[in-house]
C-alpha cells in the first residue's frame, strides 16, 4: 500500500503552460503509471489547449468535472500560487501539493484558515512533492533513485530526502511513500500527520523522519512517536547551530533562545526511542541495521 497517493490518483496540474509546470509534468508522466495518472492541466484563459497529451482547461472545477481528477500539484509562481491552493480545496480536491517556494507568509496564513473545516490534505507549499515508487511521481523530485518497498520517508529538506532515498536504495531498502513536507513557516501536512499515516498503512515497516533546524516540529513528533508508534523511526536533523534569531536554510529554520537547535531536536529524538543518525553519511547503513 502506500500513503496520499498511489497508481489509481488522477492527477490536475495547475500552472500546467508555465516552464515549470510544464517541464516536470513531462517528466511525471513518463515516471511509471504516469499517463494514467496525469489528467488534466489547469491555466486560467488557456483552456482548450492540449499540453503533453493533456487536455488544459480554465480552472480546477471545470478540470474536475471533465476528468474526475482528485489530486493537484501546483506550479503557480508565488504571488498566485496561495489562491491556486484556495482553488483546489474549493474543488475539493482530495490531496493537494504545493511545489511553489517563496509563497508570501501572510498568504499562506489566510489560506491555512480558510481551510478549517476541509477534508483536503494539503503538502507544502516549498516541497519536493510525493512519490511512491514505481507507481506515481508528483512533484521535482528523481524518480530513478527510488525502490518500492516497506519504509516510509517524511523530510522537511527536499535535496536530503533524495539523499537518503538514493541511499536507502543503495541498502537495497525500498519505500512505500516519500513525502516532502516542505521547509516554510506555514505549510499544511507535518511530521505528525505524516508519521501517524504511516503508522496506520499495513505496508510500511519503519519510517525515516529527516528534520531541520528552527521550530519544535521535531519535538512534537518525537513525543507522538513515543506515544503512538509502534514501528522503528530513524531520524536525522539537518542544520547547524545558528545564532539566536539567526535564519538558516528553509524559511521555516528560524532559532529563537534555545529552542529549535540541532542539540535540542536531537535530544527529544533520542528520548523518544527514535534511531539518531549524526552522520548523514551513514544514514543508509543505520537504516539496515534498524530495518533489517
Amino acid at each position: 500500500m502506500s500513503i496520499l497517493v498511489d497508481k489509481d490518483s488522477r492527477v490536475v496540474t495547475q500552472g500546467m503552460t508555465g516552464k515549470t509546470g510544464m517541464f516536470h509534468t513531462h517528466h511525471s508522466i513518463e515516471y511509471a503509471n504516469g499517463k494514467n495518472c496525469y489528467v488534466a492541466g489547469v491555466t486560467p484563459k488557456k483552456g482548450g489547449q492540449v499540453v503533453e497529451g493533456v487536455p488544459v482547461y480554465d480552472s480546477v472545477a471545470e478540470a474536475k468535472a471533465a476528468t474526475n481528477c482528485n489530486v493537484s500539484v501546483i506550479y503557480v509562481p508565488p504571488p498566485f500560487a496561495a489562491a491556486a491552493i484556495d482553488e483546489a480545496v474549493d474543488a475539493e480536491m482530495e490531496v493537494v501539493i504545493c511545489i511553489t517556494e517563496g509563497i508570501p507568509v501572510k498568504d499562506m496564513i489566510r489560506t491555512r484558515d480558510r481551510m478549517k473545516g476541509s477534508s483536503t490534505i494539503l503538502v507544502g507549499p516549498n516541497c519536493p512533492g510525493v512519490i511512491t515508487p514505481e507507481e506515481i511521481k508528483i512533484g521535482i523530485m528523481p524518480g530513478y533513485i527510488h525502490k518500492k518497498g516497506r519504509i516510509g520517508v517524511v523530510s522537511r529538506s527536499g535535496t536530503l530526502t533524495y539523499e537518503v532515498v538514493h541511499q536507502l536504495t543503495l541498502q537495497g531498502i525500498g519505500q512505500t511513500t516519500c513525502i516532502g513536507i516542505g521547509g516554510d513557516p506555514i505549510i499544511g501536512s507535518n511530521f505528525i500527520d505524516c508519521l501517524s499515516a504511516f503508522e496506520d498503512d499495513p505496508d510500511t515497516r519503519g519510517v525515516v523522519m529527516v528534520g531541520e533546524i528552527g521550530g519544535t516540529a521535531e519535538e512534537d513528533a518525537s513525543q507522538f512517536v513515543s506515544e503512538k508508534m509502534s514501528k522503528p523511526v530513524v531520524g536525522f536533523i539537518s542544520g547547524v547551530t545558528a545564532p539566536p534569531g539567526r535564519r538558516m536554510g528553509h524559511a521555516g529554520a528560524i532559532i529563537s533562545g534555545g529552542s529549535g537547535t540541532a542539540e535540542a531536536k536531537i535530544e527529544a529524538m533520542n528520548a523518544a526511542g527514535i534511531h539518531v543518525c549524526e552522520n548523514l553519511g551513514a544514514l543508509g547503513e543505520l537504516c539496515a541495521k534498524v530495518f533489517k
